[in-house]
């Protein structure tokens, strides 16, 4: 029998970001190995992805609030191919942070069997280096 495809990401050097005001303060600390959330400084309400004003109370007021880096999956994709790599296997996940009540967050899933994804699965963040200097962070199942 075969072992399994295990999930993996894009190569690092295919990933370009572009940053605005309102979410290079993430991309900052993705660069430093750390996971955070705006948290409206009025409100309390955590918003990904980062936005001008708070979506409950408008405030402009946002507290970048430093994460575990644990997190659960609210919903996943399993891509087999992309153009250009057609042997890659990559698993989507929307995934929910517990640390920032309501917030939500899409990466990808790596270093697993994609058939034994389940939404409730817990994984950790890590971050990848890609283009231009930046992190990318990216999960694993968690252990």
């Amino acid at each position: 029998m075969t072992a399994p495809t295990l999930s993996t990401a894009l190569p690092g050097a295919d990933v370009h970001i572009t940053t605005n005001p309102y979410t290079e303060p993430f991309w900052e600390a993705a660069r430093q190995d750390r996971l955070v959330a705006p948290k409206c400084g009025d409100c309390g309400t955590f918003r990904l992805p980062p936005t001008p004003f708070c979506p409950n109370c408008q405030s402009k007021d946002v507290d970048w609030t430093e994460l575990s880096g644990a997190a659960e999956v609210f919903s996943f994709s399993v891509v087999h191919g992309y153009p250009g790599i057609p042997d890659i296997t990559l698993v989507a996940a929307v995934l929910d942070l517990p640390d920032a009540p309501g917030a939500r967050l899409i990466g990808n899933i790596v270093d697993v069997d994609p058939a034994t994804v389940a939404i409730g699965d817990r994984v950790q963040v890590f971050f990848s280096p890609i283009a231009d200097g930046w992190k990318l962070p990216l999960f694993r199942p968690a252990t």
